[in-house]
């Protein structure tokens, strides 16, 4: 899978002297995450985004993170176009966040807010929501980004504990996925993992019991009926250029298939 962070080109941290005159006009359109092939998603999205996306995992066993699928080759993003807009009614939050995002340092201890200033809505002229008053004290627009990105790290700590426990009980496999093209024949994409369906029903009472109270197990069947409506769902985003749906998705240990 590509790096999502294509998606910020010069982040700089929010700072009331430099950033005092600025604004910020949300666009109606998605072109900055046109070259995006995949994106985080919280263990919260899993319910609204199952419907439309495919949910995997991506990264390594150090940080493991869920993640929606949304193209087939790096700077792709199938979900996208210049001229529908984004094909999908719900659209993930690390998406929605753009452009702004909190950095922080090695050792985590404090969040910094940040912003991309190359985003095309950034501009001096009074358009769209300004983000600090003639006082330099932060407008409402921007206490309630502040909300939202404060609300997504909560949920995204929440996932790295449901990541961790996955990665503990050796749940996750590698995975890939078959598609085929009227005018390129059949391709394969990987770099990216699923639930091993086998593991979870072997896997003990006071485990299974454990993810019930935690609403895992039932963010897990999500996941897996993503992967098993991969072809039906990416079939809906390559309608333009004729794509074949998606034949297959297997393990890369195996060749039978998983879901």
């Amino acid at each position: 899978m590509s790096k999502q962070l294509l998606m910020y080109e010069n982040v700089a941290p929010l700072n009331k002297t430099k950033h005092r005159e600025l604004y910020v006009k949300p666009l109606d359109n998605f072109n900055f995450a046109k070259d995006v092939n995949s994106a985080p998603l919280t263990l919260v999205e899993f319910p609204a985004a199952a419907a439309e996306y495919t949910i995997v995992f991506i990264g390594t066993d150090e940080q493991v993170m869920p993640a929606v699928i949304l193209g087939f080759k790096e700077n792709e993003n199938r979900y996208f176009s210049t001229e529908q807009g984004w094909h999908a009614r719900y659209i993930p939050a690390f998406i929605r966040r753009y452009p702004f995002v909190f950095s922080s340092p090695e050792n985590g201890d404090k969040l910094t807010l940040c912003l991309d200033e190359n985003y095309a809505g950034c501009n001096q002229e009074g358009r769209g929501e300004r983000l600090f008053d003639a006082d330099g004290e932060q407008t409402q627009y921007l206490k309630n980004v502040l909300g939202f990105l404060e609300e997504y790290q909560a949920h995204y700590h929440r996932t790295q504990a449901f990541c961790k426990r996955l990665v503990e009980l050796e749940l996750l496999q590698p995975m890939s996925a078959r598609f085929g093209t009227q005018a390129q024949g059949v391709e394969t994409i990987s770099g990216f993992r699923g639930i091993d369906r086998a593991k979870l029903k072997q896997l003990p009472s006071e485990v299974l019991a454990e993810f019930v109270r935690n609403d895992w197990l039932e963010l897990i069947y999500l996941h897996l009926h993503s992967i098993r409506s991969f072809g039906e769902i990416m079939a809906k985003v390559t309608q333009a250029d004729n794509a074949a749906p998606l034949t297959k998705t297997e393990s890369e240990s195996t060749t039978a298939e998983t879901v």
